[in-house]
């Protein structure tokens, strides 16, 4: 069963472009793991500081994959989260009888 995040980042003011800069190499390495269907960065309309991940891997494991992984600890959570006012995440599944 495939699995999706949903994450949100409030980015602090003035760390925007340091924090677009880091997620290029987070978005191409997560792009090429085996597990990984998708990974999207939006960014809000109203607030230019609000960005929107979604990403979709195909099973609960790639999802774990995904977290240990040396680039996403050392930049995700080394270097990208310092710069966030909040973060929230939210893993889900599909509803397939809707």
């Amino acid at each position: 069963m495939s699995i999706y995040v949903f994450a949100k980042w409030q980015v602090k003011e003035g760390q925007l472009n340091a924090v677009l800069e880091l997620l290029k190499e987070v978005a191409a390495k997560s792009r090429e793991e085996k597990g990984n269907l998708f990974y999207d960065i939006h960014q809000s309309q109203q607030d230019a500081n609000t960005l929107l991940l979604y990403e979709g891997y195909t099973s609960e494991v790639a999802v774990e994959e995904h977290r240990n992984s040396p680039y996403f600890q050392g930049v995700v959570i080394g270097q990208i989260v310092p710069l966030l006012e909040n973060r929230e995440v939210v893993v889900a599944s599909k509803i397939a009888a809707i």
